[in-house]
């Protein structure tokens, strides 16, 4: 498992921000920690599902960006020892 920061530029009110959260509890393996305006924060099960959700998202109608500063950051918080 592994926590991911995906910037939605888009998804700024609370109506945007409910139809992302629906579009992600319809993929499996992804959990929505954290959601504000124009960021989610989500724990994933691997790389599969991370593309999975942004496909759910844009497929709601919402651009993951992009940029050149990276805008999917990962952590993985796997169990150590």
């Amino acid at each position: 498992m592994k926590n991911i920061t995906l910037s939605i530029p888009g998804m700024q009110s609370s109506h945007c921000q409910s139809r992302v959260r629906s579009a992600i509890e319809a993929v499996s393996g992804a959990t929505v920690e954290n959601l504000a305006a124009g960021e989610l924060t989500a724990t994933v099960a691997n790389n599969e599902t991370t593309a999975t959700l942004i496909q759910a998202i844009e497929k709601a109608g919402y651009k993951v960006s992009n940029d050149d500063e990276g805008s999917i950051q990962d952590k993985d918080i796997g169990c150590e020892g």
